[in-house]
């Protein structure tokens, strides 16, 4: 419980404990932001590591003057891509190992096979708005590795989804993280930007679960329905039976 506490101590008050690591580390602060951003997309343990506001807070330090927002934008990207990487090629491997048989009571090969098709039509769209959303682009190329997405063409969405995340968010710190309005509410920004990430995957889960009620709403027969129809059936048996006589 106590970790659990620190962690979303840490989490909601980025600036202060950034700030802490900056002064207590100096340069190799450079090296800690690789490895949370490389783990972050890279690990599929790691999902809670913060992204968003981890990059916008930096973003902020780089406005004023403490850290180097040149060196953060290429150092985050080169995190930010190679951890998708990694992640992809763990997925790779681990998928032929997992479906090796044909089915089994937890894994069906034919997953598989969707997997693959899904990703070769969709994969592009589905790893660059990924990295905008929490958890989920940890789990993004994972399952491109397993679905064995060309390699060529996860790379391609896989740079232009990471330059794009790195570049929105550390800039967005940049440009707007020293604002008085944002220093003196920061930690309502970081909750808005967490709100703001998670929001587009919540409201498709929504449309989803309404989707499938809907259509399952429509094609199971009512009990009063059912009843309905099986008299009629008797009624149009017995009008046939009367004719042929």
């Amino acid at each position: 419980m106590e970790l659990i506490q620190y962690f979303i101590d840490i989490l909601l008050h980025l600036d202060k404990h950034l700030g802490q690591i900056i002064q207590g580390f100096g340069v190799w602060t450079y090296l800690i932001l690789f490895l949370v951003i490389f783990c972050e997309t890279g690990l599929v343990v790691t999902p809670i590591l913060p992204g968003d506001s981890l990059l916008f807070a930096a973003g902020a330090f780089a406005a004023a003057g403490t850290l180097d927002p040149w060196i953060l934008f290429v150092l985050l990207s080169v995190a930010a891509v190679a951890g998708d990487t990694v992640n992809y090629w763990i997925g790779n491997y681990v998928g032929p190992k997992v479906f090796h048989y044909e089915s089994s009571r937890f894994f069906n090969k034919e997953h598989l096979t969707r997997a693959h098709k899904f990703y070769e039509k969709y994969g592009g769209k589905t790893i660059v708005i990924a990295r905008f959303m929490p958890i989920i682009r940890t789990f993004a190329p994972f399952v491109a590795g397993i679905g064995a997405m060309t390699y060529w063409r996860f790379l391609a969405y896989n740079v232009t989804g990471g330059l794009s995340w790195i570049a929105v968010f550390v800039s967005g710190g940049y440009y707007f993280g020293n604002l008085p309005v944002v220093r003196r509410n920061f930690t309502l920004v970081i909750l808005a930007i967490i709100f703001i990430s998670i929001l587009p995957g919540a409201v498709e889960y929504i449309r989803q679960r309404r989707s499938l009620n809907g259509h399952t709403d429509g094609t199971a027969p009512s009990k009063d329905s059912m009843e309905t129809g099986q008299r009629r059936s008797g009624k149009n048996s017995m009008e046939q039976t009367g004719t042929a006589q």
